[in-house]
Formats: structure tokens, sequence, C-alpha cells
């Protein structure tokens, strides 16, 4: 049979998803991008907030259209379906088969329940059979399940569960085999990286899991994602700085600076950590690329507590920064708290943070003119004129990307490590020639 996927949310989700394609392989699906093409469409939601859900129902119903003149089974799965499947199963019947992520150690079990197969069998998901999606160069490296954080936002821990390291050993046979398959870029990822290992060993692996992962002749460029301030350690700081693969680059989520917004979010670091944190890594590593999230309208969040985070901004200067608005999810503390903040002045924060990050993008992106980078380039653009390509500074998806000039219109360069001086920048991008 041919089945289609479409993977939403985040690229945790991403990594389930490409351990679904590897089931449905070794099994003897035929994978197809078409859903006009499938028999079996499967969709795997984010339940993260009320944008994320609203994407992941209109997907499911769209999807369900498809069922009613091409395909025969339309499969749910993931965070949404965990939160919400025996509302979802009356909502749209059409649906053949929800199963939440918390019920991956069933899944073939579930599938084979509406799709027999010639044998039974109890596989489950496996991180060896994986079917990458990112490229040929680029993989997702997943380190952790779940989150024990509990900020008063956030639905992960009651989605997801409490967070459960994978052993390293584990973790380092999948990258070698990611390495032996062509891979050269590793992204690490989990809900918290620098958690890792504090359930298993007791303390904080991060920074020893990077090393060993340093350690593999193959891979060119690693990087960790998701890395919180108050557990960013001077051994992990140190792990970067003196690494030649470990890119410099870190992603540390603060969501806020202003205490008592921190405190109500239950989040474990104060505005003077934060800062500390920053300073030291940017003395540590001078040319470090720092990302952030923040969030803007979380309840009680007062105009005085605004106007320090955006000061904040303004003198941090992240190198990128990614914001959003104060969503209200579902059995969550923070959806109980009075203050809550409206709709207009929520838009009206996110807007001006947005705007001032703008600015501040340009003017470091104009500081990088005439400096040389090392880019894996991915893809040539629409009209042929340009590679498009990412530095160390660029994570896909999520930050911008580097044009270099396709003289000869070619696809040679697809796949491979160039080098090239920046000339010009261009919104959130930056414009290079090929040296």
């Amino acid at each position: 049979m041919k089945i289609g996927f479409i993977s939403l949310g985040c690229s945790k989700n991403l990594v389930d998803t490409e351990m679904m394609i590897g089931l449905f392989e070794k099994h003897g699906f035929e994978i197809v991008n078409n859903p006009v093409k499938a028999e079996v469409i499967l969709i795997n939601t984010c339940g993260f907030i009320e944008s994320a859900k609203e994407e992941a129902i209109n997907t499911i119903l769209e999807m369900c259209e498809y069922k009613k003149k091409h395909c025969k089974y339309v499969i749910a799965t993931g965070c949404l379906v965990k939160r919400y499947k025996e509302e979802l199963k009356k909502a749209i019947p059409e649906v053949d088969l929800w199963i939440g992520c918390n019920d991956y150690d069933e899944f073939w079990k579930e599938v084979t329940s509406i799709i027999p197969q010639k044998e039974e069998s109890k596989d489950y998901l496996d991180y060896q059979e994986r079917r990458i999606t990112t490229g040929n160069k680029t993989a997702y490296l997943k380190i952790a399940e779940g989150c024990s954080n509990h900020c008063t936002y956030c639905a992960i821990p009651m989605i997801r569960g409490p967070f459960i390291s994978r052993k390293q050993e584990d973790i380092i046979k999948e990258a070698r085999k990611l390495a032996d398959n062509g891979i050269e870029e590793i992204i690490v990822i989990a809900q918290d990286t620098t958690k890792y290992g504090i359930d298993l060993y007791g303390e904080s692996k991060l920074a020893s899991l990077l090393k060993e992962l340093e350690k593999i002749d193959k891979i060119r460029w690693i990087r960790f994602l998701y890395s919180y301030p108050e557990t960013i350690t001077d051994e992990l700081i140190e792990t970067v700085k003196n690494s030649k693969k470990i890119c410099h680059y870190f992603d540390i989520p603060i969501q806020h600076i202003a205490n008592p917004v921190l405190k109500r979010m239950n989040r474990h670091s104060d505005g003077e950590s934060i800062r500390k944190v920053i300073r030291k890594i940017r003395k540590e590593i001078p040319d470090v690329t720092i990302r952030s999230t923040v969030m803007v309208g979380f309840p009680g969040e007062t105009k005085k507590d605004f106007e320090v985070l955006y000061d904040f901004l303004k003198e941090v200067r992240f190198d990128k920064l990614g914001a959003f608005t104060y969503s209200k999810e579902d059995g969550t503390p923070a959806a109980r708290l009075k203050e809550q903040i409206h709709p207009q002045t929520k838009k009206s924060r996110y807007n001006k943070i947005m705007k001032l990050q703008q600015e501040i993008s340009k003017n470091n992106l104009e500081e990088k003119i005439g400096n040389t980078y090392e880019v894996l380039i991915e893809d040539i653009s629409f009209d042929g004129k340009y590679y498009i390509g990412r530095s160390y500074m660029d994570v896909p998806d999520m930050d911008g990307v580097v044009f270099i000039e396709n003289k000869d219109r070619s696809k040679e360069k697809i796949g491979k490590f160039v080098t090239c001086r920046i000339v010009d920048v261009q919104d959130y991008d930056l414009i290079g020639q090929l040296l």
C-alpha cells in the first residue's frame, strides 16, 4: 500500500514521524508525498498551543476530504491525540485510528488492527530504522523524552510525561549509523537538552555526550537546541569553546526577564542569572550566536514587566529571537490565573518586540559583511541564480539562510560545504560570494 505522512509541530515530533516512516517501509509500504496517491494518510499532530491545535485539526479535516475520493485510511497520532483523544473521536469519526504519543509501544499493533498484515508483528518505533526527511546531510538526534520542568503555561509534561533520558550508548550508536549513511550535521534535541542524564546518571551529561559525538569522524557539525539558562554549566561552555565540530551556537529559551513574571511561570532562573550566563558565554566564545524565545502577555504581566523585557532585549541584542503571545492551555496552572491579558494588549506587545528585533537583526547581520564562513549548500533559488545554504549561525527552519551567487546556475554544490565571503544582507538572510 502507498502511505503519505504529514508531520506537524517541533523537530522532536519529526523524529517520531521518521521512525514511523521507517516502520511502514520495513513492512513493505510505499512512501508517497502526494495525498492524492496515498491509500493511507498519517498525520502526526502537535498540541502545544492554540494555533498548533487549530492547524492539526484543520489538517486532519482536510485529509479526511481525500478519504472520500482517494485514500482508504486516515491515521492521526501525536500530542493533540494524546491530549484530546476521546473528544476527537466523537468530533471526527472519519479518522480510522487515533494513537497518542504515549501509546507508541503499541503502535504497530494498533495499525494492524485496521490494516491487516500477512504476519503478526509486535514491532515498535525504532531510532535505528528512521527514514531521515531533513536532507542527505542533516539529521536530528533526540536524546530524551518528556519534560519535568512544569512551567505553569506548558502542557508538555501532561502530554509527554516526565523527562526520561536515553542511554548514552544508544544515542552514540544511532549517531554512528547516521554518519555512516552520509549525515554530516547532527542537531541534538530534547525538551530541555541541558538536563540530559540527570535522571540516569545523577548529573547533567550533555557535555560528556557532545564530546563523544565529536569523536565520530564523519560528523562535521554538531549543534544542540533548547538549553535552559539555569543548567548551562561552565563545563558545557568550555566544551563548545574548545570544540572544532560543535557549532558556536546557543539556543536559550528564557521566556521573560522580569522576576515577577518568571516566578509566576515557575521558571527556575531569575533575571540576573540569565544575564550572567549570557555574559559568560559571550566572553568565553566571542563569535557565538545566541538564539532565544520570549513570551509576552503572560497573566499578570504589567506594563512595567513588559518594559523590563523590552529594555533587556534592546540591551542584549540577541542574534536570533522568536517571540510568541501567551496561549491559555487547558489544565495548566496559568490558565487558572485571574489576571489574563487582553488579546489586543498581547498583540501590541508582540508587535513591539518583533519590530525591535527586526532592527537588531539587521544591524547584527550587517556586522557580518566582509566575514568568511563555511556554508552547507542545501538548495538553489527558484530562478537558479543563487545557492541556498546555512552557516554555523543558522538552524534549519528557525533561522535565516545564506544566498550565494550561482553564476553557472548549477546544482553541483548542493549537499556540499563551501566557503563564502558575505557581501550584503537582505531581511534576516546573508548574501555571499563563493570563494
